[in-house]
């Protein structure tokens, strides 16, 4: 594979993979406005962001059959097409549990970007470069925390909140244009993979009592719960605890990312010298005591906005490292049904996410504090499966 060649698949895999963050970040600005405008509560408003992860959760379980049934492409073309349709129709919503509703569905839409893509990074590449090629795809992706807030503050104080979703609209267009026209055909599907639900589930469970399977991705997502949680608390905390402007609040977030993107660079690099596991190790136990760190801090009132912000960029920082190898592991034992593999995958990390941020919708209104304990569960809790899990694959 050419140098040129390798980049343009490295490009197109990571706007399918960033669809959904962007999707995500570039609304958080406008929840004031979206507040106002529907007549609700910012917190209600916040309930649109758990629809979104339940959704993406929901529609990982839906795709990876899929893909493996009929190939890549066709699924992804339609999951494109559903997201576009929602974008869309948020656009003209007047109702927040519509657009709530509508938020779900927009979900369903980019998931199937999300599970196609990772599904293709095991169909194109060794096992081997898979921990390296998912840093660079986080290098792709980490743009949507910078760009996308920032973006979504200045469009939104510049021309509302409505022509965000008018971008997102175009952004599904041009991304289901580029994947149809210059991504190979890496799977022509398998017409012996059933639709059927027992033989689904059947699938599933096969996948999921694979050792590395379970004891990587549960490590990986609920340490990767963290970073929703600071997601969906972020326009509270910024916003309305230390009450910052939509632009500023863009500002931050991007700053915020560019830990994440560091991190995920760094880990490229250090991959050289330590092994995937090593790596894991070292960096979620940072992230165990930066988080506690963090909650003695909120704990006595210590914080401001600067320290909030460098505690989170610590924080972020941990789980750049930690990600791209938890999903390189989990990945690593499968050569067939990959699209299975993947959704599962996807699912458990976007349903934990999910949950973390519907925790973040009940607990955290005028107090920093419940976010951080959010994030110090869930970070130990990550670290002692971790250690459970390892224990069993070394015997």
């Amino acid at each position: 594979m050419s140098k040129k060649r390798h980049f343009q698949l490295i490009l197109i895999l990571g706007a399918l993979t960033a669809l959904g963050p962007f999707s995500i970040d570039m609304y958080l600005p406008g929840f004031e406005g979206i507040a106002t405008d529907l007549n609700t509560t910012v917190a209600k408003v916040a309930m649109s962001l758990s629809s979104y992860f339940i959704g993406i959760s929901f529609g990982q379980l839906l795709y990876g059959p899929l893909l493996d049934r009929f190939g890549r492409k066709k699924p992804l073309f339609w999951g494109l097409l559903v997201y576009i349709l929602a974008s869309l129709g948020c656009v003209y919503v007047t109702n927040i549990d519509y657009f709530i509703a509508l938020r779900f569905i927009q979900a369903i839409g980019s998931c199937a970007a999300t599970v196609a893509s990772v599904a293709m990074v095991r169909d194109l590449f060794p096992v081997k470069e898979i921990p390296k090629v998912f840093s660079l795809l986080m290098l792709v992706v980490g743009l949507s925390p910078m760009l996308a807030p920032t973006i979504g503050g200045y469009v939104t104080a510049d021309y509302g909140w409505h022509t965000v979703f008018i971008i997102l609209m175009w952004m599904g267009i041009v991304i289901l244009l580029a994947s149809q026209l210059f991504l190979p055909v890496t799977s022509e599907g398998d017409p012996s993979v059933s639709l059927k639900p027992k033989p689904i589930l059947n699938s599933f469970w096969t996948v999921l009592k694979e050792p590395q399977f379970h004891t990587y991705a549960f490590t990986g997502a609920i340490a990767f719960s963290g970073l929703f949680t600071y997601v969906a608390a972020s326009p509270i905390v910024f916003m309305d605890i230390f009450k910052v402007g939509p632009k500023i609040y863009g500002w931050i977030f991007a700053f915020m990312s560019v830990s994440f993107i560091g991190a995920s660079q760094l880990n490229s690099i250090l991959l050289r010298r330590f092994t995937s596991e090593q790596l894991i190790f070292r960096a979620l136990l940072c992230q165990v005591c930066i988080s506690m760190l963090f909650l003695i801090l909120a704990l006595n009132q210590l914080l401001n906005l600067y320290s909030t912000v460098a505690m989170l960029f610590l924080f972020l920082g941990c789980l750049g490292i930690t990600n791209p190898n938890t999903a390189g592991l989990t990945m690593a034992p499968f050569t067939k049904n990959t699209g299975i593999v993947s959704a599962l995958m996807g699912a458990i990390q976007l349903g934990l996410g999910a949950l973390a941020s519907f925790f973040v919708g009940v607990f955290v209104h005028n107090s920093i504090t419940p976010m951080v304990a959010i994030m110090v569960t869930s970070s130990v809790l990550a670290f002692i499966i971790l250690n459970i899990g390892s224990r069993k694959l070394k015997q």
